[in-house]
């Protein structure tokens, strides 16, 4: 696939037609309400009418119009459509942000990234990504029942801190919005109609909100069981990195905010959340080479505990509306990750020390404790009408490790990371023009001691040391508002982030290595240059945006073809794209919507080697195009109906790095869903229907990677039915 140019030709003429009619943003239907922006002589009235789309990651309450970005907000309406279907938000995000790479339905989101690189996830602005090793796990840390919306900022960041060199995916827990309390029961049956399969799921949601109180509570749990594909064949299970099947979860949240002064508000919040597998299926092995699927079957015997994720987030933030003209807020949290992995007589975990070799069963487990302090201040009109300051500083301390469970031996030892990131912003609005530019300091450490290294790279003795980091990140752009519901931006970010420091420390396989000297752990700085164009009116939306994103030294994942050992590889990486998506509304009832991606990467072999092989399925996905339509058809009853479509791909025929293989092959597919909603005097109803047509397919991540097994050739669920009821009072 050659680079894609600032002008990309679609070349089947009706998908163009389809989505030229379609197009417009996910983010322009729903949001928060704010106060409205004072409108500026270029705005109609016709635009004034709707209301503004605001999201809060950019550090600040800002309208999207304002933002020089691609910016999509997942509203709380938009996920309940989306769950309808099936209990998977990494499947709602594959569905509603045209960068992100179709969902693994599995516990483990390898595979699942956003325009080629990995997002920094944050929980009400707490980081819940471990970029110090990142385990693929950092995907599910909360109940999708306590979201109020999810704001994804795609590109680097150079307002948020450590990994944000994709982009940001935020999720915003509820908040009450009316008076009074109000109680909520939800209970959802999810089966294809065999045993053993079926999706169970109860919670219980209060919310109150009376004078200078509010507080939120919810209480939830599931248990999944093991579905089939389209064949009929028992969906495989994922042993090692864990699966979302054969599991049960938990999740406790409590949310609490005191307005104890007229412009001050004081919030605490604490979330408990907990998947685990429950080990009443083993794994069947499927094969490549003639097309058969992993299966599963009852019963068998498991190694070790269970796989897992537990996960514990705090914090405890302070608002005033008015300190010194602005608005201000500090935020101080806590979160604990432990993510635990299925157990195996893996290569890499033998030592003829312990047990004869190939005879030594272990687990990883995953461990990273964070707290930190999130702290920033806007001022509108600093000394000139329309000229905004923000301002700020990020402090975040953060202990990852990896240990082998059974054996109690570190497989990456205690990495001791602290940041302290100081921040400014100025934004300037003048008449239909909106300039942004900004810079942030990262001042970071990162202290190991001396350990040793696994008999499978040779018990190598590492010294440790002390790392330092200091990088200057910042951000440019405009939005020029040229016509009435017309705007166009340009503009440049930046972000900052490590390579996966566990895996770089873990492999060393020579002697007379220090922490101080590994070249690898060099930062990674992401550069992304964007320009678009949206459209918001009454009758629909539409934004649409090239991009090109760039960085001299990635940390790029790569899996010996014979040991099956991952190793990072510190090679340049560019990554250039072409998105649009949003809605149209032809009639009262009717929505329609469209969201199309197409993205085209470049990287090297080696250090010094020309950009000539293209990213794998690790990073990106495949280019998209997803279509949806909405019919309310009654009051209180409406259905909708969605296709998408992932492209084949087929890259680096023949080619090689080393002992990794990088030739890939995903034949692409199509998967329809539908569903149907209604209101009773008992409660609202609704049946969801996954994959319509009930498609016989491979999942991309499971079809695409180079270093793939029997054992993880994975096919995707086959039709399956689900039936939510909810119940207010």
């Amino acid at each position: 696939m050659h680079p894609i140019r600032t002008t990309i030709r679609i070349q089947h003429t009706a998908i163009a037609l389809a989505v030229t009619l379609l197009a417009a943003p996910s983010w322009a239907q729903t949001a928060a309400p704010t106060a409205p922006i004072q409108p500026t002589e270029a705005d109609s009235t016709e635009r004034d009418k709707l209301s503004p789309v605001v999201v809060t990651a950019t550090r600040g309450s800002k309208a999207v119009d304002r933002i020089p970005g691609a910016v999509s907000v997942i509203s709380r309406t938009e996920l309940d459509e989306q769950l309808r279907v099936a209990e998977d938000v990494s499947a709602v995000l594959a569905s509603q942000v045209p960068g992100y790479a179709p969902s693994t339905q599995k516990l483990t989101s390898a595979g699942e990234s956003l325009r080629g690189r990995t997002a920094l996830i944050l929980f009400d602005g707490i980081p819940q990504s471990n970029p110090l090793r990142a385990g693929a796990r950092e995907g599910y840390f909360a109940d999708p029942a306590l979201i109020e919306r999810i704001e994804v900022i795609s590109g680097p960041s150079a307002v948020q801190g450590l990994g944000a060199t994709g982009g940001i995916i935020n999720y915003i827990s509820r908040t009450p919005s009316k008076e009074g309390t109000t109680h909520t029961l939800d209970a959802k049956l999810s089966t294809q109609g065999r045993s053993d399969d079926a999706t169970v799921k109860l919670g219980y949601l209060l919310e109150h909100k009376h004078d200078a109180l509010d507080a939120v509570v919810y209480v939830g749990g599931v248990q999944r069981g093991v579905g089939v594909d389209g064949d009929g064949r028992r969906l495989g299970v994922e042993t090692t990195q864990g699966d979302l099947q054969d599991s049960t979860g938990q999740d406790v949240f409590a949310k609490l905010g005191w307005r104890f002064a007229p412009n001050q508000r004081l919030g605490a919040s604490f979330n408990q959340f907990r998947i685990s597998g429950s080990d009443d299926w083993t794994q069947v092995s499927g094969n490549r080479a003639t097309g058969l699927p992993t299966s599963a079957q009852k019963g068998g015997v498991v190694q070790g505990a269970t796989p897992r994720n537990e996960v514990r987030t705090a914090s405890l933030e302070w608002t005033h509306d008015a300190l010194a003209g602005g608005s201000a807020t500090v935020q101080v949290y806590k979160q604990d990750f432990r993510s635990l992995y299925g157990a195996g007589s893996f290569a890499n975990f033998q030592d003829t020390r312990i047990a004869p070799s190939g005879t030594l069963v272990d687990q990883s487990d995953i461990v990273a404790n964070k707290h930190g302090l999130r702290a920033s201040w806007v001022r509108p009109d600093v000394g000139v009408r329309g000229l905004e300051f923000t301002g700020g500083l990020d402090w975040l301390a953060d202990t990852s490790k990896q240990r082998l469970a059974l054996t109690d031996r570190d497989w990456v030892p205690p990495l001791k990371f602290q940041s302290i990131a100081p921040f400014a912003q100025l934004e300037y609005e003048v008449g239909p023009v909106t300039l942004r530019g900004g810079l942030r300091r990262e001042h970071a450490t990162l202290a190991v001691d001396t350990y040793t290294t696994l008999a499978a790279y040779g018990h190598r003795q590492v010294q440790g040391g002390e790392r330092s980091f200091d990088e200057w990140v910042k951000n440019l752009g405009a939005v020029w508002r040229f016509a009435p519901g017309w705007s166009g931006f340009a503009a440049y970010s930046e972000g900052f982030g490590l390579p996966d420091v566990g895996l770089v420390l873990r492999a060393v396989n020579v002697n007379g290595r220090s922490v101080e000297n590994l070249v690898a752990l060099q930062p990674i700085i992401t550069g992304n240059k964007e320009a678009g164009l949206t459209w918001q009116h009454r009758l629909g939306s539409l934004t649409t945006s090239v991009y090109e994103s760039s960085s001299d030294l990635s940390g790029q994942v790569r899996i010996d073809a014979v040991t099956g050992i991952g190793s990072v590889v510190r090679v340049p990486v560019r990554v250039r794209g072409l998105e649009f998506s949003g809605e149209l509304r032809p009639a009262r009832d009717w929505t329609l919507t469209a969201a199309y991606a197409r993205t085209s990467s470049v990287t090297a072999t080696a250090e010094g080697q020309p950009l000539d092989v293209e990213l794998s399925s690790r990073y990106q996905g495949p280019d998209k195009l997803v279509l949806a339509t909405r019919w309310a058809f009654a009051p209180g009853a409406s259905a909708r109906l969605q296709a998408s479509h992932y492209a084949s791909r087929h890259i680096n025929i023949g080619r090689t790095a080393g002992t990794a293989n990088l030739e890939e092959h995903f034949n692409g597919y199509t998967l329809a869903d539908a569903s149907l909603a209604w209101s009773s005097a008992v409660g609202d109803w609704s049946l969801g229907i996954e994959n319509l047509f009930n498609r016989q397919y491979i999942g991309y991540y499971a079809q695409s990677r180079p270093s793939g097994t029997s054992e993880d050739y994975f096919a995707g669920r086959g039709r399956s039915f689900t039936v939510s009821w909810r119940r207010q009072f």
